[in-house]
């Protein structure tokens, strides 16, 4: 291998240009070349965590990252997680484990604390690898975030990366953002500039070339790709994902209503649901939207009180209960599992200075916050069909269960350690199920099962071909997401750049 020890940065003019993506691309494409790769971010804010083999918390994007490069996920990937828990606060993840929620102010004072633990970290990463690809977040022309910056130009310089910068076409102004971003770099960060990507394209590259061949005499710096819009079934970090792409298919026998939390986490765990052809699946932030869907998932949150009390001010609480009264299934994960209960209590004020909160009371339990966090990769059978499954969970509650309620899984395995241990519930009558699992849809078997159970009780047939397991489906995508961005874009100019040392 001629490439060793080296690292090249994605950094894009704003949020959501397509960063996570490509660097998934570059992960899988370097992989398939024969390098070692492994991505790192060392700065995320995201409610889309999951859990590490070392018991840890990271961000969605790593771990997609992670996948693409055939990578176990690690917290060195991602050595600090912000998960926003209000307007102007966040609970700060370091190396996996919680450390403190701090108000924005608090978080930017200290951030300096954090660049040598930061480049320790990297530098460890980058001696065990041939590539690393390292993510940026948001925009490096932030220019009031710049001084104690440990994500974007700040963390090129503690890696002595190149940088790519990324631009969204699909938005309009790619021209203009792209200029101003290189504008308002400094000197020396703009010579770490070594590419651009034109991201999200659609229409005539002939009609486009005119406008690439102008921007770079303006800025000095070659397009090195341009990208073509696609839709892939791949995850999106972002709390901003387009939700319209959910309710593909308005002809499907089974109606989802997905409630959309002000601060719902992990919304991940639907993906998987995409590949079902037998399903309309939306989201709902309105009672009066609710409708009578068979099937109503609440999902995970990062602050499951404030979320409660969304539920009961909007009128949601009532709708929900009264569409279960008509028949409707309920399902809820992990904070939304929380909700399903009598009562949360969080006499800690671990979440908020209230000390409990009467919750939607569908099933006979109640949720205690505690400071301990569960973070594991599990293993076990659900107690409905008796199959297998797999997932994660993150969470501070336990739930105790009591009255006629049964749990839904038996846990068998936590972080390859071998348990038993009972997770979430069933109701007397199966109609209500909670689960603390994050990623229980991605087990096409249970899945398949469970929209069959509600296809029997609406007298359709039930469906016999079981789609393939979202992770088997998910390397498919991997693959191909690998093809669409290596046909377009200079490879060879890519590996110069990843090859030329950068002194600036």
């Amino acid at each position: 291998m001629k490439i060793k020890n080296k690292s090249i940065m994605i950094q894009g003019t704003a949020s959501t240009v397509g960063k996570s993506i490509l660097c998934t691309a570059l992960c899988r494409i370097f992989t398939q070349d024969g390098y070692d790769v492994t991505p790192f971010k060392s700065q995320n804010m995201s409610l889309n965590s999951h859990s590490t083999p070392e018991g840890g918390e990271m961000g969605r994007a790593q771990v997609m990252q992670a996948e693409a490069a055939k990578k176990v996920p690690s917290v060195k990937m991602n050595p600090i997680l912000l998960k926003p828990t209000s307007d102007r606060k966040s609970q700060v993840i370091i190396n996996g484990k919680p450390y403190a929620n701090m108000e924005a102010t608090e978080y930017f004072k200290f951030k300096p604390e954090l660049k040598g633990k930061i480049k320790e970290i990297f530098e460890e990463i980058k001696n065990e690898s041939d590539i690393v690809v390292i993510e940026g977040a948001g925009s490096p022309a932030e220019i009031n975030l710049n001084k104690e910056d440990i994500v974007n130009m700040g963390m090129a310089k503690i890696a002595n990366s190149p940088v790519v910068l990324v631009g969204d076409i699909d938005k309009g102004g790619v021209f203009a953002s792209l200029l101003g971003t290189m504008m308002l770099l400094k000197e020396d960060e703009r010579k770490r500039v070594k590419g651009v990507i034109i991201n999200k394209f659609r229409g005539s590259y002939e009609i486009l070339k005119p406008g690439i061949k102008m921007l770079e005499e303006l800025i000095n710096v070659p397009v090195i790709g341009v990208i073509p819009h696609f839709n892939l079934n791949l995850e999106d970090e972002d709390s901003v994902t387009d939700w319209r792409k959910f309710n593909e298919n308005k002809e499907g026998d089974i109606e989802i209503a997905v409630i959309r939390l002000p601060y719902m986490s992990n919304f991940t765990d639907l993906n998987p649901l995409r590949v079902y052809k037998d399903i309309n699946m939306r989201f709902v932030d309105k009672a009066e939207e609710l409708g009578g869907p068979d099937l109503i998932i609440i999902p995970g949150s990062k602050s499951t009180i404030y979320d409660m009390k969304f539920l009961r001010s909007s009128g949601m609480e009532k709708a929900i209960k009264a569409c279960r009264e008509r028949g409707s299934y309920v399902f809820g994960i992990c904070g939304g599992y929380q909700m399903l209960g009598m009562e949360i209590i969080d006499e800690d004020s671990l979440e908020t200075e209230e000390k409990n909160i009467k919750a939607l009371g569908l099933i006979n339990a109640v949720t205690i916050f505690k400071e301990h966090k569960t973070t594991t990769l599990c293993e076990g059978r659900d107690n409905l069909y008796g199959l297998k499954l797999r997932g994660y969970e993150i969470h501070m509650g336990e739930t105790k269960l009591f009255g006629e309620e049964k749990p839904f899984v038996t846990l068998e395995s936590r972080n390859n350690s071998k348990v038993e241990v009972f997770d979430g519930v069933i109701n007397h009558n199966k109609t209500v199920i909670g689960t603390y699992i994050h990623g229980i849809f991605d087990n096409s078997e249970f899945t398949r099962s469970f929209l069959n159970h509600i296809r029997i009780s609406k007298g359709l047939k039930p469906i016999e071909d079981t789609p393939k397991d979202f992770w088997e489906f998910k390397e498919e995508q991997y693959d191909e997401l690998a093809k669409i961005v290596r046909e377009n874009l200079d490879m060879d100019k890519l590996y110069s750049i990843l090859e030329d040392a950068i002194n600036v």
